[in-house]
């Protein structure tokens, strides 16, 4: 494709994801499946443009009001370039009209560039709000959790996040992952806090490698890898992954537990615990089953005080992940949260059942808001005074604390929240 080309393609893409209240990826992944045509190259260059404007859409969208100009994505990818350094002559020789380029820039829209020509994104009368790219309504709680670093964490958050994998110690070793990497030309470095992570130096591609394909490594977040530290399963344990998904948690407790015990993959998803099944045969996972919570379900009574360890990795606002999915915060509102608080309430109730008398029930969320965490855990603690907070005895970087809390800004991985609690009785 000609850059007119990808930048038609951006206008169209932007416009969907605009109008659809779906996550920018799936809307993004149904537009390219439909279009064939678009190879990788063009793709990856079509999702740069429109990764960009959403990454500042509050910025871009400002500036629009300001100007008192239309939201309109050729206005907004327009912005996005002016800001990123082109002049508006270089923007508008990229609205080339024809068969596949964009209709030409209106002398209204060229005024507008040129009256924008000598600004910069930023602008001292932007609100908090704006500036941070986050809902209005979320700044307090923001500021409560993080204080004077807000800032740093909020641009932290904006930047685009790396590509983490969890080496699979059932096949390999951490060096001989590398080696393995390696040889396939993707350069990694052992991540900070996991013993079993890797985190690449670039942006590279890895699920069609031969390490990746033969089970050596999962793409996984380091913070993503300490929550299933953080559970602590010994081989021989009894666990339940409460809301395992598509079993990410699974397999690293799984491999923690050197494939001994039994490990219960739960969650409502029947679809989400189907795509877990073939990431376990890849990993040479033999000691975890799945099963599927439906209305009515009597397992988790039958179950009551049968497992060492119980996982509630909760549905949340994914505050912590914004890195990988900045169109959420655009999305992202009170009622959200105050459902969400409700759910997980809910499923804590719920899952405690299964944890037996010295059993440990670990309850995490990727969120970096109160509410869903500390506020979370301690109210479930008032209403089962059986339970009682334990420090982490994993990652041994982290060992000692009350929580594990993390932020981009602060440990390189996304937002994560986990609390360790035991059942005395």
């Amino acid at each position: 494709m000609t850059p007119a080309g990808q930048l038609a393609a951006a206008i169209d893409l932007l416009s969907l994801i605009e109008a659809d209240p779906r996550p920018a990826d799936a809307v993004a992944n149904h537009f390219f499946r439909t279009r064939r045509f678009i190879g990788g190259g063009d793709r990856r260059a079509v999702s740069a443009l429109v990764w960009g404007v959403i990454r500042t859409r509050r910025h871009l969208g400002w500036w629009l009001d300001y100007a008192h100009a239309p939201q309109t994505a050729r206005l907004l990818l327009a912005l996005q370039a002016l800001f990123s350094g082109q002049t508006p002559n270089k923007i508008a020789s990229a609205f080339i009209s024809g068969r596949y380029g964009p209709p030409p820039l209106t002398p209204a829209e060229m005024a507008l560039l040129e009256k924008l020509s000598t600004r910069t994104l930023e602008h001292p009368d932007m609100p908090e709000p704006v500036k941070f790219e986050i809902p209005d309504w979320i700044l307090p709680k923001l500021h409560a959790q993080f204080g004077p670093a807000l800032a740093a964490e909020m641009a932290a958050m904006n930047e685009p996040a790396p590509l983490d994998l969890r080496v699979n110690l059932l096949k390999t070793d951490r060096d001989s992952a590398l080696r393995a990497l390696a040889a396939e030309g993707l350069k990694a470095e052992r991540t900070q806090y996991s013993p079993w992570g890797l985190r690449l130096t670039n942006r590279q591609s890895v699920t069609t490698g031969k390490a990746f394909q033969e089970g050596l490594v999962e793409i996984q977040d380091e913070g993503s890898q300490l929550i299933a530290l953080a559970v602590d399963a010994q081989p021989g344990m009894r666990v339940a992954d409460f809301c395992a998904g598509a079993g990410g948690k699974t397999l690293a407790i799984a491999m923690g537990m050197g494939n001994k015990g039994h490990i219960i993959a739960c969650d409502v998803s029947a679809p989400r615990l189907e795509g877990a099944i073939k990431r376990l045969r890849r990993a040479g996972v033999h000691n975890a089953e799945q099963h599927l919570l439906e209305s009515g379900d009597k397992w988790v009574k039958r179950q009551t005080g049968k497992f060492d360890r119980v996982l509630v990795d909760a549905p949340c606002t994914g505050t912590g992940t914004w890195r990988r999915n900045p169109d959420a915060r655009l999305h992202l509102s009170e009622r959200d949260l105050t459902e969400l608080t409700f759910k997980q309430a809910e499923i804590l109730d719920r899952a405690q059942k299964l944890v037996k008398p010295g059993g440990k029930l670990v309850y995490a969320t990727c969120s970096v808001l109160q509410d869903e965490n500390e506020a979370q855990t301690e109210a479930f603690m008032a209403r089962h005074p059986e339970f009682t907070p334990l420090p982490l005895e994993a990652p041994e970087a982290l060992r000692g604390s009350a929580v594990l809390r993390l932020s981009p800004a602060r440990n390189g991985t996304d937002g994560f929240f986990a609390a360790v609690m035991v059942r005395r009785s």
